[in-house]
């Protein structure tokens, strides 16, 4: 569905303004709203303006319609959720990597 330029004006400037103050849930959560206000076509409309993925908005509005209890204040991810610490993943690496960085003997 196309949308006026108008509307897609006044939300690029509604984007310019506010995402960068907000963390990556807020901005998600923003994103799937306005593509919700729009009604068909939205999330697509919204993703193009904001020159994010139509997944990040869709994972939004599916977010805000779960109605899930919000974070503890301060928390971006629930707990257990981002990238394993790459020392975690593999236990040998570091060991592997001091090995590469301690002196040479010589005798």
């Amino acid at each position: 569905m196309s949308f006026a330029d108008d509307v897609l004006d006044q939300l690029a400037l509604r984007c310019q303004v506010v995402l960068p103050h907000l963390n990556e849930r807020q901005r998600r959560l923003m994103l799937a709203q306005e593509a919700r206000l729009l009604g068909h076509g939205g999330v697509r409309a919204v993703a193009r303006v904001a020159g994010v993925s139509e997944s990040t908005v869709r994972n939004g509005v599916f977010e805000l319609e779960a109605g899930g209890d919000p974070l503890p204040d301060g928390c971006v991810r629930r707990p257990g959720g981002g990238r394993k610490p790459a020392e975690q993943q593999d236990p040998s690496l570091v060991p592997a990597l001091l090995k590469l960085v301690e002196p040479d003997e010589r005798g």
